[in-house]
């Protein structure tokens, strides 16, 4: 699905700019083309059919129905879309902002959000041919969760008052929003939009978003490329392979510089592992590297405020130092 983006960078990089895969610059300018460009579609295409979606469905409904009687079913729906999604971190963003303006409730929308980079269907498989279906069973269900209750707890606490004044705005735009059966109550059968007015409305919508994030898309990869390759070979095997309990939270802040996404991280995992880091202390440390980089919280910025991001951020670090100790406990066992 994302070829062409590969193929751009390696045609940018490698052929036109001369530049080789195996030097540390040609392979972060690799990844910061291809990163970039892929984000940048995702984020026009993702508001623009959300938007177009928004105009022209009932999406009210959708809405209705996660926020009421079914929220614990929506948790589960919302983390499980985000499973599904071939989104990293980064470009879950453009669907985050696109559930916030249709009045998708927060703890859902983060639901999705702390999934989608953590597993994707070719990480899976990779996985499963790594460690087996056990394992591979094990860390869907623990990232399924990490999200399900990460959402659980946003909404418990409120963290819509903590988004960014334009974002919080579009929630609530989005949840004053009638339902459809009100809007017959109250004043007969909806007027159906042209297509063309619909289209100006997904337009304008894509272009105040975009236009708000779009250099912070080149901050926050730009980040992740400057770091990516640059730590030193058997530097973190040498370091954390012992399994002490303090491996864990520090293989985890370990990875926070770092960015990459599901599928990518997935060959770092196998030769951590194949040279002695335990199973435990390597999903840490790879969990943290996906979800919890500096180049997403620098993106995730623009849309909440300070206290949210802190809340977040260690809710993650919580979660992914449990999960790393609960992997080295049963290891042994599996």
């Amino acid at each position: 699905m994302f070829e062409i983006f590969t193929r751009l960078a390696d045609w940018l990089v490698y052929q036109l700019m001369g530049l080789s895969a195996d030097t540390k610059l040609g392979d972060a300018l690799h990844f910061f083309v291809e990163d970039v460009s892929k984000i940048y579609v995702l984020l026009v295409v993702m508001i623009y059919v959300i938007a177009l979606a928004r105009a022209s469905l009932n999406v009210e409904r959708v809405r209705d129905f996660l926020a009421g009687r079914n929220r614990g079913f929506g948790y589960l729906l919302g983390s499980g879309f985000g499973a599904i999604t071939p989104f990293c971190s980064c470009s879950s963003i453009p669907v985050f902002l696109g559930f916030t303006s249709a009045g998708i409730p927060v703890g859902i929308t983060m639901a999705f959000l702390l999934t989608s980079p953590l597993i994707n269907e070719v990480a899976v498989l990779l996985l499963m041919s790594l460690l087996g279906w056990k394992f591979t069973l094990l860390y869907v269900i623990v990232g399924m969760g990490v999200g399900i209750l990460g959402g659980v707890f946003l909404d418990q606490i409120r963290a819509e008052r903590w988004l960014q004044s334009f974002a919080r705005k579009a929630l609530e735009r989005g949840q004053q929003q009638p339902s459809q059966t009100q809007q017959r109550v109250q004043s007969g059968p909806a007027e159906k939009l042209s297509f063309a007015e619909r289209h100006q409305f997904a337009k304008g919508e894509t272009a105040e978003i975009f236009g708000r994030v779009w250099k912070w898309v080149i901050i926050g990869v730009g980040l992740g490329a400057a770091l990516h390759g640059f730590v030193p070979d058997g530097w973190i095997e040498s370091h954390l392979g012992d399994g002490q309990w303090w491996s864990v939270p520090a293989a985890v802040i370990l990875g926070i510089p770092l960015y990459s996404n599901a599928t990518g991280v997935i060959p770092v995992m196998e030769s951590l592992i194949v040279n002695g880091l335990p199973i435990g202390t390597t999903l840490a440390f790879c969990m943290s590297t996906v979800a919890a980089s500096f180049p997403e919280f620098i993106l995730l910025k623009q849309v909440m405020q300070w206290r949210l991001l802190a809340i977040l951020f260690a809710v993650l670090l919580a979660a992914f130092t449990l999960v790393g100790w609960i992997f080295n406990l049963l290891t042994p066992f599996i």
